[in-house]
């Protein structure tokens, strides 16, 4: 069994649980050079963990060390690969937590120090997605802007619904699988309100500028004009993604219209603005953790050697063979 599972877990992508940063793909990809991940634990695990690395090797946190728009001093003044220069405002950083047609959710851990990358437990189980047909897993590469947060004590105004707690999630639909951990530079193009129990969960359309057919996509429109169906299957993808777990059908603001770039740029800028106040102490974060390396006026900066403290405090823990057996049948898709 275990022998079993080290072949499956180098083997080939449809059979991965899912696909690291720290050796993903091939090809530049120039937000990546700027941030390295680190695993502790073992993937597909309850104690698995991916922290992230600086440039100079220096652990942060992505959720707030990685800034939201991309930083035009880190590309020496040069506009990323294949972004026109009217577009360079609407550049962002992107976090790819879950490679498309995978199924396990994984996510930022937006309670634990330095936030790593986990996978989410749900019942002392971790969580895989249905496959909803006739799809595999998620049917983008799905992740989340850093330095946003929907704050849940704050009701958005054209949703009339409090935000989910977490910073909003992205869904790239560039033609290339990415990989857990990776940071990508992304256009944004529109965005859809989920309704999730009750909550705004906003879910941005955007894409990879690196990607071969980036300078096609200026806005939402274009997303139907060259995918054609893909805005239809993401919409009921998130209708119907809950519904094999025993719940309902989400719903959706706008009744299941995709906001346009214009919008979708406005959500982005007060989602951040939620996002300072919680890093500078002037909202009630609850369980969110705040610790990061870089906010220099942050009450909750922490040193270089602080940082790395809490990440060898990160204990691996021996898994079981039952739970690798498990593991093995979520490979296989059984």
């Amino acid at each position: 069994m275990r022998a079993l599972l080290r072949l499956l877990r180098t083997g080939a992508p449809a059979a991965a649980c899912l696909r690291l940063g720290t050796s993903a793909g091939t090809g530049p990809r120039r937000a990546m050079a700027l941030y390295h991940t680190e695993e502790r634990g073992q993937p597909c695990s309850q104690n698995y963990r991916l922290f992230f690395k600086d440039v100079t090797g220096h652990y942060i946190s992505p959720f707030h060390d990685i800034p939201l728009k991309v930083n035009s001093k880190e590309e020496n003044g040069i506009p990323t690969k294949k972004a026109r220069n009217d577009e360079y405002e609407n550049l962002f950083n992107m976090i790819v937590e879950i490679p498309r047609w995978t199924n396990a959710k994984m996510e930022i851990a937006t309670e634990e120090p330095l936030n790593p990358i986990k996978q989410y437990v749900k019942d002392g189980k971790l969580r895989y997605v249905a496959n909803i047909f006739p799809y595999k897993g998620y049917i983008w590469n799905y992740g989340t802007l850093p330095q946003t947060w929907e704050d849940p004590r704050e009701k958005d105004k054209s949703t009339n619904c409090f935000g989910d707690n977490d910073p909003i999630d992205v869904c790239e639909i560039g033609s290339k699988i990415l990989s857990c951990g990776e940071v990508i530079h992304v256009k944004i193009l529109g965005i859809l309100a989920l309704i999730d129990e009750g909550e705004t969960d906003w879910k941005l359309i955007a894409i990879n500028v690196n990607d071969p057919e980036a300078s096609k996509f200026h806005d939402i429109d274009d997303v139907e004009k060259f995918k054609p169906g893909y805005l239809e299957a993401t919409l009921n993808w998130f209708r119907l993604y809950k519904v094999p777990d025993g719940k309902p059908e989400n719903q959706f603001a706008f009744n299941g219209e995709f906001k346009n770039k214009a919008f979708a740029l406005e959500v982005i800028k007060s989602t951040h603005q939620c996002w300072k106040a919680l890093l500078m102490k002037k909202c009630n974060g609850g369980a969110i953790n705040c610790t990061n390396v870089q906010i220099s006026d942050s009450p909750f900066r922490c040193t270089q050697e602080e940082a790395r403290s809490l990440v060898e405090s990160v204990l691996s823990s021996p898994n079981k063979e039952s739970n690798e057996e498990e593991q093995v049948w979520h490979f296989l898709g059984k």
